[in-house]
């Protein structure tokens, strides 16, 4: 089954499938060794990786497991990063959610706003019941941003994680539909 990727909108931010001509600010984005510090993989050397990367997406959409979205700022067009869905399971209603942005918009809200984007999407046209995500404990700014967007601390994974011989830890964080619903639903003026 065909997933289509959607384009979404939120005040400051475009969420659309990617285009070959993201492959340049891709692999700028995943060679940066600031950004790739606590990711599974080290930083990338060769361009290719970009196209590779683009392949996938479009294969994650083809078979119906996923839908990765490029994200730009609406104000001046400007590439902010990526964030998508994979392992979708239609069976057990859920996938696995992620992200990376640009060290130049790090700090300014884009990463909670393209996650809550993104979520309401999945959750109203994949009629999940729950998203998973991980994160390296050392990095407490991608945990606040999970926790903005509604998910929940569960557990943590030990020594997951071997890259460039650092051996590094994994929190795991749970979003379920009704945990959604409640962050989502207008608060009431008393």
């Amino acid at each position: 089954m065909s997933l289509t990727t959607p384009v979404l909108r939120t005040e400051r931010l475009r969420l659309r499938p990617f285009a070959a001509a993201d492959a340049d600010p891709l692999f700028a984005l995943h060679s940066n060794t600031s950004v790739m510090r606590y990711w599974d993989s080290p930083p990338w050397t060769e361009p290719a990786r970009a196209e590779r990367f683009l392949t996938t997406c479009r294969k994650l959409a083809d078979e119906g497991t996923g839908a990765r979205v490029a994200v730009d700022r609406v104000s001046d067009g400007a590439f902010v990063g990526w964030c998508g869905l994979a392992e979708w399971n239609p069976v057990f209603r859920s996938a696995s959610f992620g992200y990376c942005l640009d060290e130049a918009m790090w700090g300014h809200g884009y990463a909670t706003e393209a996650a809550r984007s993104l979520l309401g999407w999945a959750f109203d046209t994949l009629d999940l019941n729950r998203v998973q995500a991980e994160v390296d404990t050392r990095n407490p700014a991608s945990a606040r941003v999970l926790e903005k967007a509604g998910f929940v601390r569960e557990g943590t994974l030990r020594e997951d994680c071997v890259v460039n011989g650092d051996v590094s830890d994994s929190w795991v964080y749970g979003l379920l539909r009704r945990e959604w619903r409640a962050s989502t639903a207008p608060v009431p003026v008393r």
